[in-house]
């Protein structure tokens, strides 16, 4: 799981992606530029994306609008860093769903989702491993039924597959009688 964090090459970036890795996430960084910035995303599957509007806001405006209506993007969480006043208007209207942050906001919210993340993997880790012991459990009391001479329980049948009804046969159609053939007559001489 990453975070994809996209801002321009300045001499700030280096420290603002520190503050970002206290967090705990996988921050992946890149420029806002097309298409570099859309085919990593495809590639780490971001589950959060960070775009720094303090170096060209308006180039920064398009990519966030097409990082949250791309099919790859646009369930991730978009967090907008430093968007300057006089945008902030045009950022609302075209992007509801983004939240504007400082990298101390997102890092404590990275923080918390990063915990969420593990809290769900987790759980899915149980429930499999709780899965696989009903089987063994299962299979366990089939090899012991076997065993005393009694059949094993018969696994739970799966309901039939739907069948559709076989076509009609096709009816022929009926043979038009074919037409008389009309004999050449020879042509009378005047």
């Amino acid at each position: 799981m990453s975070v994809l964090y996209l801002a321009f090459a300045t001499d700030e970036r280096q420290g603002r992606l520190q503050k970002l890795q206290k967090s705990g996430a996988h921050i992946v960084v890149s420029e806002p530029r097309w298409p570099g910035f859309f085919e990593l995303a495809k590639r780490e599957k971001p589950y959060a994306i960070a775009i720094d509007f303090s170096q060209a806001p308006s180039h920064a405006l398009e990519t966030a609008d097409y990082m949250s209506k791309a099919r790859e993007t646009k369930d991730a969480a978009l967090f907008l860093l430093r968007v300057p006043a006089d945008r902030a208007e045009a950022v609302k209207k075209r992007l509801p769903q983004a939240t504007t942050v400082t990298e101390n906001e997102l890092s404590g919210r990275l923080a918390q989702m990063e915990q969420e993340a593990e809290a769900r993997a987790r759980q899915k880790k149980e429930a499999a491993a709780a899965a696989k012991k009903a089987a063994r459990a299962a299979a366990r009391a089939g090899v012991a039924a076997a065993e005393k001479g009694k059949p094993a329980p018969a696994p739970k049948a799966r309901p039939a597959a739907k069948t559709r009804p076989a076509p009609a046969p096709k009816k022929k159609a009926a043979k038009k009688p074919a037409a008389p053939v009309r004999k050449a007559q020879p042509k009378k001489k005047k």
